[in-house]
């Protein structure tokens, strides 16, 4: 059995611009049957969405029960305007422009809300991050807000600065948290928050002939002593592909994750202990991240 804690159902892990083409001007069903089919042939019992704008996770919520699968979703993530996220989801100006965001993800059905708090690795520059975070301040009452209206916070987070922010805020998970350092980690495992790492994002990237193999076995091995030194220090960490990015697809992407992540610790702990600490995490992401 495989937890996918964070995957986007409108991506194919091929080509961004060709999934929204196929869900632009109405949503593909067929896709995310075919998507949803591997997953139950997989073993894959759940998943988390990290949202859209163009309907296709909403659209997944009735279908996902027929394939045995408990999928949750935030409709779409929320970005400040000027700043990455566009791309799956609706951006404000204000706070009170966030607000109602919220809310209308709220009436949407959305089970939590997904923030954009930070750029992304921009792998033609070996991995630099493509910006820097919002202001803390924002962060802390982007979070504070969500909480208020019942949520639970998904956010994407980038950068030691951002990953301290977000904890500071209170934040449910981190998604990525690339370039943590020594301080983030030991925030990290004193607070209540979940990581999930997608480190796939960037290992399934090394041979693919599209960017620098080099400074993707660096970012692959920095980031992975990261994550086996949480592991070490007691974090909750959950498995989670971004699948449908590129290289990541669905279904197998996870699969994927489970397996670099176990091999990162493999001299710690048996595969049983593995599954373990991955189970739990994984359980208390899905307690955590369903609107009561």
């Amino acid at each position: 059995m495989y937890y996918e804690c964070h995957m986007h159902m409108f991506m194919n892990g091929r080509n961004y611009r060709e999934a929204v083409a196929l869900h632009k001007n109405r949503v593909n069903e067929e896709d995310i049957r075919r998507h949803l089919d591997a997953y139950a042939r997989a073993g894959v019992t759940y998943l988390r969405d990290g949202g859209d704008n163009l309907g296709v996770s909403a659209r997944t919520v009735p279908i996902a029960p027929e394939y045995g699968i408990e999928y949750r979703t935030p409709i779409f993530a929320i970005h400040k305007n000027g700043h990455y996220g566009g791309i799956v989801g609706r951006g404000f100006d204000t706070m009170k422009e966030y607000h109602e965001l919220v809310k209308e993800a709220a009436a949407a059905g959305a089970d939590f809300i997904k923030i954009m708090v930070s750029g992304i690795l921009d792998f033609t520059r070996g991995g630099a991050l493509t910006e820097e975070s919002l202001d803390r301040e924002e962060i802390r009452e982007m979070v504070h807000i969500a909480h208020e209206e019942g949520f639970a916070v998904m956010a994407h987070t980038n950068g030691a600065d951002a990953v301290r922010a977000v904890i500071d805020a209170g934040i449910d998970s981190i998604e990525h948290g690339n370039f943590m350092d020594e301080g983030c980690l030991q925030a990290l495992c004193g607070s209540s928050c979940i990581w999930v790492p997608t480190f796939v994002t960037i290992t399934n990237l090394i041979g693919s002939g599209r960017y620098d193999d080099e400074s993707l076995t660096r970012l692959k091995r920095e980031q992975g002593e990261r994550i086996r030194k949480g592991f070490a220090l007691g974090a909750s960490i959950a498995p989670g592909s971004d699948a449908g990015a590129f290289r990541v697809p669905h279904a197998q992407g996870i699969q994927d994750e489970y397996r670099e992540l176990y091999a990162l610790c493999a001299d710690q702990m048996t595969r049983e202990e593995f599954d373990r600490k991955i189970e739990r995490a994984a359980e208390e992401l899905k307690l955590r991240f369903t609107r009561k």
